[in-house]
């Protein structure tokens, strides 16, 4: 089955860490740029932060800039969103989603493109 899967979500309080997972079965991400996004009740899509397959380019949304990374871990197919010092606004549903002919910015900023795979999304709460 050809799928993305995302988990390490949840509940966090202010200030703290959470590591989010993305998992694709069914293809290899070697060849796909990869990113994250989010969206909270009553606000737009946005692309938090995307990597693209050729170079390893990274994109970050200005909100998380300095305090998120993405990486990707192409031996176990899987791509990583290290979120430090998270706070409140940053609850959202996260998901995954890739496309072969993206680079990181336009993945991230043209939240419109039809992508290859997506992930069905997991809840992070920032709360105390």
């Amino acid at each position: 089955q050809l799928q993305l899967v995302e988990s390490g979500g949840g509940l966090v309080q202010p200030g703290g860490s959470l590591n989010l997972s993305c998992a694709a079965s069914g293809f290899t991400l070697d060849y796909y740029t990869i990113g994250w996004f989010r969206q909270a009740p009553g606000k737009e899509r946005e692309g938090v932060s995307c990597m693209s397959d050729s170079d390893g380019t990274t994109y970050y949304a200005d909100s998380v800039k300095g305090r998120f990374t993405i990486s990707r871990d192409n031996a176990k197919n899987t791509v990583y969103l290290q979120m430090n010092s998270l706070k409140p606004e940053d609850t959202a549903v996260y998901d995954c989603a890739v496309e072969g002919l993206a680079t990181s910015r336009q993945l991230c900023v043209e939240v419109k493109r039809v992508y290859d795979y997506r992930g069905q999304g997991i809840q992070v709460t920032v709360s105390s």
